[in-house]
């Protein structure tokens, strides 16, 4: 088996350098032709037909796409480069696989649905993106089905990790600087851990049922951006990260306007993935205690 991880210094792709090690020869790419101060394969999504060149060099076996446009705010001003990353770049991956007969494995994410949902989404259930950013990635979901190619689409939710840009690490530092903060607590969702999502692809790649389809990859369970925030911190309190417990309070997201609209019902619901993978996730409470002792480790170190 040969790898290709496209977004190799992603919160995903990071994840992903240690999950795929054991199962042989793994390519990572990134927009730098850099990962760690290393070279390695070029990939720029601003320009997809370009990519054409490494999968040709590199011939895998397997096509993993972890690289996105994510900035969900910065999508709606710069909607052109947002198309090309997430949906034609894509495109033309899924082309090349489907040439070659090779499966592609895609993230997506919660993005896709309007949010007006009172139950989990189901994998079948009516898309209806409200910006620029999720309008990108179902029509990326969209060119992959109709390529031909043998695909797997994980759509996933509120992504964190010990490393990277994310919800988590923004609150731990926030928390060290201030007393207080104003969190939203009418969004609803399911704060899924990078280290999850890879790990549960590997478990899919070495399956004996191997599928074309769309599946929901989160954690278990739901919580608001707020809920979140305080678990957050009481875990960090407890694993002596953060000296105190800086006050929340509750706000809506009317009190806190953004350029793109966010669903406010992000819970996806997971049962098909567990079912035909024989597959356990764990609830979002203790995917966070994995990524809070990483964090210590990390502090020991």
């Amino acid at each position: 088996m040969t790898v290709l991880v496209f977004g190799g210094n992603g919160q995903v792709g990071t994840e992903l350098r240690r999950a795929l090690a054991p199962l042989g020869a793994v390519v990572f790419t990134t927009r730098s032709g850099q990962l760690d101060g290393q070279a390695c394969e070029v990939a720029d999504f601003d320009r997809p037909r370009s990519l054409d060149a490494v999968l040709e060099r590199v011939r895998p076996t397997v096509v993993i796409n972890a690289a996105a446009y994510t900035a969900v705010d910065a999508a709606e001003g710069d909607a052109d480069a947002a198309w090309r990353a997430n949906c034609e770049a894509p495109a033309q991956i899924a082309a090349w696989c489907a040439q070659h007969g090779v499966p592609l494995v895609h993230y997506s994410t919660d993005y896709v649905f309007d949010g007006s949902g009172e139950r989990p989404y189901a994998e079948g259930d009516a898309t209806a993106p409200l910006g620029v950013y999720g309008q990108s990635k179902r029509a990326g979901e969209e060119a992959i089905i109709g390529s031909g190619a043998p695909y797997l689409i994980f759509r996933t939710a509120w992504v964190y990790a010990s490393h990277g840009r994310n919800f988590l690490r923004t609150m731990l530092r926030l928390g060290a600087e201030r007393e207080q903060l104003r969190v939203v607590a009418d969004q609803i969702g399911t704060p899924t851990p990078a280290a999850l999502i890879a790990d549960v692809t590997v478990q899919v790649l070495q399956s004996d049922a191997l599928q074309s389809g769309i599946w929901h990859l989160t954690a278990n369970g739901q919580t608001s951006w707020n809920g979140f925030a305080e678990e957050i911190f009481a875990q960090a309190h407890a694993a002596g990260l953060i000296a105190r417990v800086p006050q929340l309070e509750a706000i809506s997201t009317a009190d806190y306007p953004t350029p793109a609209r966010r669903p406010a019902w992000s819970v996806l619901d997971n049962r098909r993935l567990q079912q035909d993978f024989g597959i356990v996730l764990p609830d979002w409470q203790q995917g966070l205690r994995r990524v809070m002792a990483e964090l210590v480790a990390a502090r020991q170190v």
